[in-house]
């Protein structure tokens, strides 16, 4: 099955960037890992830095640089309201607070580090993510969740941004 979803996820990858006319791709792709012996959630998000500039200057009306010497904490702050009102995860019904520990470059990719504690069983896990989506109809979220030695992947879109797990 795993290979299954690979095969056609590079397939749908190679033919999006071969089309007639050149289009931009819009992906990210998101981590997260159940870790019991620590009751947390661990989120790794990857982000192309510059499709997040442009969502983030749309939406706040202002520039941002992130990876850069210019950003502002002002600019972090934001980028905190934005996954906060863009990226959720809910545990047995209940939301959970996502706090962002660092962040870095690699390459023209962001990469989030978040995690949400004191989860000491998970029975159920809601998964809401529609980031880039208001500014780009064609963004695809591509999010691998790893929990009880099981990965589970889903790919979130403009019609479908909530995904409920059962354990």
């Amino acid at each position: 099955m795993k290979r299954r979803i690979v095969t056609v996820f590079l397939l749908v990858f190679v033919f999006s960037m071969s089309s007639f006319g050149m289009h931009k791709f819009y992906m990210a792709i998101y981590q997260i890992n159940y870790v019991p012996e620590k009751k947390m959630l661990q989120v790794t998000s990857r982000i192309f830095v510059d499709d997040l500039d442009k969502a983030l200057e749309k939406k706040y009306n202002k520039k941002f640089f992130f990876g850069t010497n210019k950003e502002t904490v002002e600019s972090l702050e934001l980028l905190k309201k934005y996954l906060a009102e863009n990226f959720s995860l809910k545990v047995n019904g209940q939301s959970k607070a996502l706090n962002l520990l660092s962040k870095e470059m690699d390459g023209d990719v962001l990469v989030c580090y978040l995690s949400s504690k004191d989860i000491s069983k998970v029975n159920t896990l809601e998964i809401y993510n529609s980031v880039l989506i208001e500014c780009f109809e064609e963004q695809q979220n591509i999010v691998h969740v790893t929990a009880f030695n099981v990965k589970k992947s889903f790919l979130f879109t403009e019609s479908s941004t909530k995904q409920v797990l059962k354990y």
